[in-house]
């Protein structure tokens, strides 16, 4: 099956990268040609100048874009950015990415990506909230809870999502909580949400033990690269469940302790630090030899395409269980599947637990009635397990890999949703 159009806008290297996954699993499935055709481009994609004034009185004028690539499911949902490398690109790959991910957990929604070209770091507070009030304000007729409802992502956090439901709910007249989730608790957000991405993947992991009959306990040695939002929760999540953490990595390095670290310090010294720079009882590393180590389970969490054929011949682990949206680029997957001694748990499975407990606020906004912790992560575990579940008996069954058989589950349910509603006019 070939494209019918392409597109130049959507000439971006991880974007070409998605929509070739997207490709190969379409013909697999012997998808319909005009449902091949919708698919493998988004629905819409706005790019926004976004002025906003600075504390010395300038203005900066940045780039900013939302990507809704499909809503038959339900509203479009996906997270908001903020990085210096952001393009259309990379944010309408990651709308697809998502519209996969939530039809594979079985969510009632769709898939959208925000994002804005720029360093958040330097930002002072009240800059950052002029930036995300005005991105808000330019988006305001294209967001919303039953339209497409952002979440946080790289570079943003309940803090701009306390923003961007504030400047919402004032240009529409009411507080509406649900036209965004990863909120704090006290203005509608979920418990357990914060660190739904990193426990969610470590559901999947203690899925893919049974299937391989591999123990997760104090004798399992465990590689996190990247220290974020969902790197730091699979470290607390796995070391709470005896595993060592041997090695990690963030922006300032790669460090490596054979005794396994302590979440707690971890934690601390980041809260202090900004960074892992400096952490006390650690071995700096360079990255050839980070990716070296000898190690059970190794979790990308940093961005995208950040291994590589040649990092991904240099892993030692049994299971890689992706953390982050598409970590592995279309080189380093060959390699894997070539390789076949290691197990990999995809992106679109691995950290669906972040969509997942986004809904479950966004359901919970809607209805005014909240769960306890243990209700979240209940449910969290069920739709994980059971996700991994069905991904794992459609590789068997079909005799393709884990990321195919991912890609394959979400596309065959929007798909059938997309034939039965039809094509309007």
């Amino acid at each position: 099956m070939t494209e019918q159009f392409n597109f130049k806008e959507w000439d971006d290297p991880f974007f070409k990268q998605v929509q070739h996954q997207f490709e190969v699993a379409a013909n697999r499935l012997n998808l319909d040609r005009n449902v091949f055709s919708r698919l493998r481009v988004p629905d819409k994609a706005m790019l926004v100048s976004i002025p906003f004034r600075m504390d010395d009185g300038s203005v900066q004028v940045v780039p900013g874009y939302r990507v809704q690539h499909n809503d038959t499911l339900g509203p479009y949902k996906g997270g908001l950015r903020y990085h210096q490398k952001v393009s259309l690109g990379e944010v309408g790959a990651l709308a697809m990415l998502m519209t996969w991910k939530c039809a594979l957990v079985g969510l009632p929604l769709g898939g959208s990506k925000g994002g804005v070209c720029i360093d958040p770091t330097p930002l002072s507070r009240q800059e950052l909230q002029r930036l995300t009030r005005r991105y808000t304000t330019e988006f305001i007729n294209f967001i919303g809870p039953e339209v497409d409802i952002p979440a946080p992502d790289l570079g943003t956090n309940e803090q701009v999502m306390s923003w961007i439901m504030d400047t919402y709910s004032q240009l529409k007249g009411y507080a509406i909580p649900e036209v965004v989730t990863g909120k704090p608790v006290v203005i509608g957000g979920s418990v357990g949400r914060k660190d739904a991405t990193g426990f969610g993947l470590v559901y999947t992991l203690l899925e893919a033990a049974k299937f391989l009959k591999f123990k997760i306990d104090e004798d399992t040695k465990v590689i996190i690269q990247g220290f974020g939002n969902v790197g730091s929760a699979v470290c607390k999540k796995l070391i709470s469940l005896g595993c060592r953490v041997v090695g990690i990595s963030d922006v300032s390095g790669c460090y490596f302790n054979a005794q396994g670290f302590n979440y707690i310090t971890l934690e601390k010294h980041v809260l202090e630090n900004k960074s892992l720079m400096g952490l006390p009882g650690a071995e700096v590393l360079n990255l050839k030899d980070f990716f070296s180590l000898d190690c059970d389970i190794f979790v990308p969490a940093a961005t995208e395409s950040t291994i590589d054929a040649k990092e991904a011949k240099l892993l030692r682990c049994k299971i890689i269980a992706e953390g982050a949206n598409g970590p592995l680029t279309t080189a380093a997957d060959q390699v894997i599947e070539d390789r076949g001694d290691i197990f990999l748990i995809p992106d679109i499975l691995a950290n669906a637990g972040g969509v997942t407990v986004s809904y479950f606020e966004w359901v919970q906004d809607i209805q005014s009635f909240f769960w306890d912790e243990h209700e979240i992560d209940k449910n969290l575990h069920k739709i994980m397990s059971k996700a991994f579940q069905n991904v794992y008996y459609f590789s068997e069954k079909n005799k393709v890999n884990m990321r195919m058989a991912a890609l394959m589950v979400g596309i065959d349910k929007v798909k059938s949703a997309m034939l039965l509603r039809g094509m309007f006019p």
